[in-house]
């Protein structure tokens, strides 16, 4: 499959002019034949957790997404998003106090759409970064799923999410062959694509499609530099720090030779890592 990575500069809460972005993506990613369009964490919206915790009315949702679901529709392409998403429960701190995120329920979500405008697959973040996040939003606790996407055994996480080698290890124990990571990345953290995303991709030996921001948006200055690693750790594709289009061919076959060339998954040895765990 040819997959598309939009790296792009959302405008903070103008959903209209994000999704005008996103609809020329999708429109140029398949004249050129994609199958997927993979765009940054929190897009549509612009990230800005404080912003969207103060500003955003979580009634204007379902029509946010009704529009996505109709950009992948009428450019007949595969879209993964990403929204805030109310929760239906939230957690409690240890002394049985709600956090301040209380007032929204809100996590950060990604969702996976077919090229019927179809929802396939969905993932809350569950490892949520710095003080503002912490504020705004609530970790999630279910594991990243996977499903077959063209052929492919798909599966996704959120930006921080995939520096954490136990999630993208959970991923790929699930059968995912390629993991869709929408991000939102600060200016000088060079190494998490250059060096991180391709050993993350080693260790777990599926491809990793990462997708992040570009320029400033509230606060926050963007570092660019999405990247494709195949799962031999090699670089598909890479982006310099402006406004970019990629694209890369993945698949499984890839896949299968790196698993079978170094096992991996299947000489992992989890019940002892548990006792592990227990002795430290």
């Amino acid at each position: 499959m040819l997959l598309s990575v939009l790296q792009a500069n959302a405008s903070v809460m103008d959903v209209d002019a994000n999704l005008k972005t996103i609809d020329d993506a999708a429109r140029r990613a398949a004249q050129a034949g994609a199958g997927l369009l993979l765009t940054p964490e929190l897009f549509p919206v612009g990230y800005a957790p404080l912003r969207l915790h103060a500003e955003l009315d979580p009634a204007t949702l379902p029509g946010i997404r009704e529009r996505l679901a109709g950009i992948a529709r009428t450019h007949g392409i595969g879209l993964v998003y990403s929204l805030p998403a109310e929760s239906a429960e939230l957690p409690a701190h240890d002394d049985g106090a709600q956090p301040a995120a209380a007032a929204n329920r809100w996590h950060i979500t990604a969702t996976l759409l077919d090229d019927s405008g179809a929802e396939v697959l969905n993932y809350a973040k569950v490892h949520l970064f710095g003080p503002e996040e912490h504020k705004a939003f609530v970790a999630a606790q279910e594991p990243p799923a996977v499903v077959d996407f063209n052929g492919i055994r798909t599966s996704m996480l959120i930006c921080y999410d995939v520096e954490f080698p136990e999630a993208v290890r959970a991923a790929a124990t699930r059968g995912a062959e390629l993991l869709l990571v929408p991000t939102a990345l600060s200016a000088g953290f060079d190494n998490v694509p250059q060096v991180l995303i391709r050993a993350r991709a080693l260790e777990s030996q599926l491809n990793v499609a990462y997708a992040n921001h570009t320029g400033h948006e509230d606060v926050y200055n963007f570092l660019g530099g999405s990247v494709v690693a195949g799962p031999d750790g090699s670089l598909l594709a890479a982006a310099g720090d402006s406004p970019t289009l990629l694209f890369a061919e993945v698949g499984t076959d890839t896949v299968k030779a790196a698993r079978e060339e170094v096992p991996y998954l299947r000489e992992r040895r989890p019940e002892l890592y548990g006792k592990w765990d227990q002795r430290s």
